[in-house]
């Protein structure tokens, strides 16, 4: 398995999904190699056993890497990711290259001690070098099949699978279209393409998704199945011995505010219940880029007496403000899943969210609305506020249907494809 994220190193719902889902196998008697980029010197031991990138030296000819050149020339583009090894090895490695055009046996090894993991610049370079090793991996390891979590791991999974014949699964929790909208990062999209397309199986964690790789990547739909994520209901609330410290009601967004996860009509829906109601807070979690934006947009519509921005929270204080927040809304312009929602309900928090999200897809209790009308929000959030008896009905209804989104029963869902595809392939 490859993913990017594992706690306690994440930055978000990707890292929380393979925790919850790989735990979930191992209850069904799934064995798990889990390859990161970095092995954190301060991960524990856990339910699977995890690989860091960055603890093998891979070699590859001059000729591979030449080829491997060749097909990335594409991704030379800015991006988030810190360097796997150093820039001066790598333009060494091209150095080299160029020199020994015609020599095909000289390697070279990948000074991968040096691999860093996390995000930072350079991405589209870090991915395949990424791949290289995954490749190597692919060739140490025993396994049946491989299976790669979001885009920035399928040219891992394709070379794993081209290097040892296994099948690929895919498994798409985001894709472009979620992140940019119309306005995507044509090289990302290729990457996806190109994942779908190798990929023996397709998961998609919400038929709103499965819907949109059909339309956008043209894959066919009996190549897909739908395994909904879910959440842990672990809390420590107790220990935390959490407690409201404002008599005003906390109406809170917590998530990366990036154009995807609609920040600005988060802030719009609090200016228009601000005017009609004053004993309410809100509060945005989060970075992203458009955070300058949002502050700005708080002060233009002077609401800044009444807005609180917390930035980036580690784990301990997201489950602080969930356990003080009244409302938690996620007005997301287009969700693949969105787990977040479910932790707050985990805190007996009432939801609003977008019916552009596939969470809608499980979730038959909680306030739905259309990320673009501000009016129905604030309505809806002043409704929840003023009427405590409606609020604990949702609640209550919400705590019931909790009960039946476990990982354990994703975990169930994706041992059955493991098996359906092992099938196929014998």
């Amino acid at each position: 398995m490859f993913g990017w994220e594992f706690p306690p190193h994440m930055s978000g719902g990707l890292g929380t999904a393979c925790y919850g889902l790989t735990r979930g196998l191992v209850n069904q008697g799934v064995d798990i190699v889990f390859v990161l980029p970095k092995l954190w010197d301060d991960i524990t031991e856990t339910h699977v056993r995890l690989v860091g990138a960055n603890r093998y030296r891979a070699k590859i000819s001059m000729e591979e890497f030449k080829t491997f050149k060749e097909k990335i020339s594409f991704l030379q583009i800015d991006s988030p990711l810190r360097p796997y090894i150093t820039e001066k090895d790598y333009q060494y490695i091209l150095k080299k290259e160029n020199q020994n055009e015609n020599n095909k046996l000289e390697t070279y090894s990948e000074i991968s001690s040096e691999l860093e993991g996390g995000y930072g610049p350079n991405l589209m370079n870090e991915i395949w070098r990424y791949s290289i090793i995954a490749g190597f991996i692919s060739k140490t390891e025993e396994f049946d099949i491989i299976h790669a979590h979001d885009w920035i791991t399928y040219l891992a999974g394709i070379e794993a699978k081209k290097i040892s014949g296994k099948p690929l699964i895919v498994h798409s929790h985001a894709l472009e279209f979620d992140r940019s909208g119309d306005n995507i990062n044509q090289n990302v999209y290729n990457i996806e393409k190109k994942g779908l397309e190798h990929a023996d199986l397709i998961i998609a964690v919400s038929h709103y998704t499965k819907g949109r790789i059909i339309k956008h990547y043209g894959i066919p739909e009996n190549k897909i199945r739908v395994v909904h994520n879910a959440v842990s209901k672990e809390r420590r609330l107790k220990r935390l011995q959490i407690k409201k410290s404002i008599k005003e009601d906390i109406v809170l967004f917590l998530g990366r505010i990036t154009f995807q996860k609609g920040p600005d009509y988060f802030v719009e829906a609090a200016y228009r219940v601000l005017k009609k109601y004053k004993g309410v807070r809100f509060v945005m979690a989060g970075h992203g880029d458009m955070f300058e934006r949002m502050v700005l947009q708080v002060a233009k519509l002077r609401i800044a007496d009444h807005f609180h921005f917390l930035g980036f929270l580690d784990k301990e204080y997201i489950e602080r403000i969930y356990a003080m927040s009244d409302i938690y809304v996620m007005p997301s312009v287009s969700e693949p899943f969105g787990i977040t929602p479910l932790e707050a309900m985990v805190h007996n928090v009432p939801i609003i969210l977008s019916k552009q999200s596939g969470v809608a897809e499980v979730l038959d209790h909680a306030v739905k609305i259309d990320f673009w009308d501000v009016e129905k929000m604030a309505e809806k959030i002043i409704e929840l506020l003023k009427y405590p008896e409606l609020t604990k009905k949702i609640v209550d209804a919400g705590s019931m249907q909790l009960k039946n989104i476990k990982w354990d029963i994703a975990a169930e869902k994706t041992k059955i494809l493991y098996d359906e595809i092992l099938y196929a392939k014998n």
